[in-house]
């Protein structure tokens, strides 16, 4: 593929960028929705930011997971329940304290994480091996430096032993105590 030449001016085109940065997210959101197709009927987007959050965190007080996704914790019961009537997650006890119930993913809430991660990553793996090696790299500068700048850790490699499906951070330890 051609490299193409950034056009007069757009190395400090704030306006370019964003363009450029929206028409990539709308790349991936497609991507996104894409990896969701074989699980849409169980599972919406936002109640797969849920199992993601879950599958990252591991047993969660629901206060904390509405926080983790920025909804009302009456929201974040409604998408639970859902969840837990397809199978994909469900309740227990705080061991530390039994007035607590925590969320947690069963394992087949495991294995549509992990479905729809592969999935993912097959597809934007296919899209970048159309780079030059050289549009590789710069690439993996650019975004390097804008997940910095948005205070975005990276992802895992795709050999990593503990999966963070699509590299949200939270702090875990805050998450729980939460």
């Amino acid at each position: 593929m051609a490299e193409r030449e950034a056009p007069a001016g757009a190395m400090d085109d704030v306006d370019a960028v964003t363009r450029a940065v929206l028409t990539a997210s709308r790349l991936l959101v497609a991507v996104s929705a894409r990896s969701l197709a074989e699980v849409e009927e169980r599972v919406t987007l936002p109640q797969f930011r849920m199992l993601v959050v879950l599958s990252t965190r591991g047993a969660t007080k629901l206060v904390a997971l509405a926080d983790l996704l920025q909804v009302a914790p009456s929201t974040a019961m409604r998408m639970v329940d859902r969840l837990i009537a397809a199978g994909l997650a469900d309740r227990q006890a705080n061991p530390d304290n039994r007035r607590e119930t925590l969320l947690r993913l069963t394992d087949e809430g495991r294995r549509t994480v992990a479905d729809v991660t592969t999935r993912r990553r097959a597809e934007i793996a296919t899209i970048v091996e159309r780079l030059a090696p050289a549009q590789r790299m710069a690439l993996i500068e650019a975004l390097t430096a804008f997940n910095e700048a948005g205070g975005e850790p990276p992802a895992p490699a795709a050999d990593d032993t503990v999966p963070h499906p699509l590299g949200w951070a939270v702090d875990a330890p805050a998450a729980r105590d939460a």
